[in-house]
């Protein structure tokens, strides 16, 4: 991030987003195919929360482009196979419906080939349904293999950086599926961001801004699990489905990157067999999306056992427990992800002020030394707007402070502190 980009956003509580209307009247979707520095997508997508495409360009030199596909642009079974053979991967039916999802099953990825080629030679058909391997965590399960390199446009992801610490988790996710293979309607992890690279074949994506969903919703509030069926022009059923914008309808192409922006409702077609790999992540720009899903998600689990509050002991805390089986995190949890994220960070502008070179080598990691000591306070400025949300917030102040990693108050003293002695050492721009 340079001076610029820091000096027009680091100031700002409250990120400027363009309604469904501005965003539509403005632009399409800009499709990348030159080299763009990080301080301009930032600007002009990160920030705004706008998607792009970029060109097969920025993927050219990934091994898995090299060797994960035939001359002919198909997947190279031979080779996948010499790379994971036995290896358990999991794998949805595109035919069959769960929970408004497909339910997934664990199989040999030998098996999932042996499958998938028999699908093809059968014209795109089996009698065991449309398979699709999906959210397979190739980069953790292989972490030697380094068949791609994240694009820095995506590079500063808090969400992975806090998994990886944690080392238990982490959402980068291969996709292997046959032609006719789809994923239903739905928005990412946390209202997270995301990333898709086309390795091999070619996708449909339907793009919905934020907001525009809930004109999708059925009479019990209900999301669609396919927004193409018939089933929404029923008013009975869906009361105001007719209000909803038309899709952004894109066309991914084999090489090409699709940036799905935060809180962006989408659902994808793979038109050819194809092959992907996806990063879900967050960051400075929209981290106040992901508290305001969680404050959601808290408020629908007191909503459905509200007839308890009064009858069940620690009813708070039974809400954040449920609240985690269903999202995925507590606020305790969230509160320690800021944490390392934050400390993280001042960690890396203490170095950078010290000059001191043994220090700058431990403790900078190559991401944050790329973007550099603008990001670095941009993301700590966040995290402090974020922490004054959490001490303002009910819920926040009922959990038991001993058990969280996090105090607020000393974290923002701290934050505060690293932000004006970076200043002082003439490393970000002063006012």
């Amino acid at each position: 991030m340079d001076r610029e980009a820091y000096r027009n956003c680091s100031s700002l509580v409250k990120i400027p987003r363009q309604t469904y209307e501005q965003f539509w009247s403005s632009h399409f979707v800009d499709y990348i195919d030159k080299e763009l520095s990080y301080s301009k997508f930032f600007k002009k997508y990160l920030f705004p929360n706008h998607p792009c495409m970029f060109s097969r360009r920025f993927t050219e030199d990934w091994k898995c482009r090299k060797q994960w596909v035939t001359e002919e642009g198909k997947p190279h079974f031979q080779k996948l196979l010499q790379e994971f053979d036995e290896t358990p991967v999991p794998v949805a039916n595109c035919n069959a419906k769960e929970y408004n999802a497909n339910p997934k099953q664990v199989m040999p990825f030998k098996e999932f080939v042996h499958y998938w080629k028999e699908y093809i030679q059968n014209g795109h058909s089996s009698p065991k349904g449309c398979l699709y391997l999906k959210d397979w965590h190739m980069s953790r399960d292989f972490p030697e293999h380094n068949v791609y390199t994240t694009p820095v446009y995506f590079s500063s992801d808090w969400l992975n950086e806090y998994w990886d610490t944690l080392e238990v988790d982490d959402y980068r996710f291969v996709y292997m599926g046959p032609k006719g293979s789809w994923t239903p309607f739905h928005a990412d992890v946390f209202r997270s961001y995301s990333w898709s690279a086309n390795i091999c074949g070619r996708k449909k994506w339907l793009l919905y801004p934020p907001g525009q969903e809930d004109f999708l919703r059925d009479t019990h509030g209900n999301l669609p699990y396919d927004v193409t069926s018939a089933e929404l022009k029923d008013r009975g059923l869906f009361p105001h489905s007719e209000e909803a914008c038309q899709p952004l309808e894109i066309i991914q192409e084999a090489g090409e990157i699709i940036f799905v922006p935060s809180g962006w409702h989408h659902q994808v077609y793979n038109l050819e067999d194809t092959i992907s790999i996806n990063h879900n992540w967050l960051n400075g720009c929209n981290i106040d999306i992901m508290w305001q899903f969680l404050q959601n998600e808290l408020s629908s689990v007191q909503k459905e056992i509200d007839e308890w509050r009064n009858t069940m002991d620690s009813w708070h805390q039974h809400c954040q427990v449920i609240m985690k089986a269903c999202s995925g995190i507590d606020y305790g949890e969230f509160a320690s992800f800021l944490k390392i994220i934050a400390d993280n960070r001042m960690t890396f502008l203490n170095a950078c002020s010290s000059g001191d070179s043994s220090e700058y080598s431990r403790h900078l990691s190559e991401t944050l030394t790329t973007l550099g000591p603008y990001h670095a306070a941009f993301d700590l400025q966040r995290v402090a707007h974020i922490i004054e949300c959490l001490l303002c917030n009910e819920d926040f102040k009922r959990l038991d402070r001993s058990t969280l990693t996090l105090q607020p108050e000393t974290m923002l003293q701290q934050i505060r502190d690293t932000i004006q002695s970076t200043r002082g050492q003439h490393l970000l721009y002063q006012e």
